[in-house]
């Protein structure tokens, strides 16, 4: 478990920080920025939150996907297969990507098809899963750039995870508009 007892340590001060392994990288590495960038999902799920606590289902799903992020976070902390300074290494697992699955079909499963692209807004809620599905996607863009080092490792559930979750924000982002009713389409050409 861990323990904060103190939350500077002033060894970031020289521009570095520990991964879970306690080998110190630079704090723009690419191994940083991917489980970084998961934090800025995590934070931007918090902010939709306070706009899905009226639907008890919709928030308990999205708190449990905060406590996977940190999973997944701790994952990409920990490259290869060795285990962390407490012991057995933590990794997103083909359970935690079949449930995100699963969501996704009992959300979209409420939801009538779309006939456009839809634009972020129609509720708060909605707007805010939108920016977390973006930053997510921004997150799987650096994750797949990590994989693809030759000098790096990442499991393969965890690109999964983020992947789908993803698929998962952009569902919920339409269930949290009154599952689709309240969905601002894209109308091409417009304004020309």
């Amino acid at each position: 478990m861990v323990v904060l007892n103190r939350i500077y340590t002033r060894t970031g001060d020289d521009g570095t920080t520990a991964l879970g392994t306690g080998e110190r990288r630079k704090k723009y590495d690419l191994r940083i920025a991917a489980y970084g960038t998961l934090d800025e999902v995590n934070a931007a799920l918090g902010i939709a939150r306070l706009h899905t606590a009226s639907d008890a289902a919709l928030d308990a799903v999205l708190a449990r996907i905060q406590n996977d992020l940190f999973d997944a976070g701790a994952d990409l902390t920990t490259p290869g297969r060795g285990k962390g300074p407490a012991g057995a290494r933590l990794t997103v697992t083909e359970t935690q990507v079949s449930w995100l699955e699963s969501e996704i079909d009992r959300l979209n499963g409420e939801l009538a098809p779309l006939r456009s692209f839809v634009l972020p807004g129609g509720s708060a809620a909605s707007a805010y899963l939108h920016l977390a599905r973006t930053v997510c996607r921004r997150a799987e863009r650096l994750i797949v750039e990590l994989k693809d080092k030759p000098d790096e490792s990442v499991g393969d559930e965890v690109l999964k995870y983020v992947n789908r979750l993803s698929d998962f924000l952009f569902v919920a982002s339409r269930y949290a508009n009154d599952k689709g009713r309240r969905d601002v389409l894209w109308e091409p050409g417009q304004n020309r």
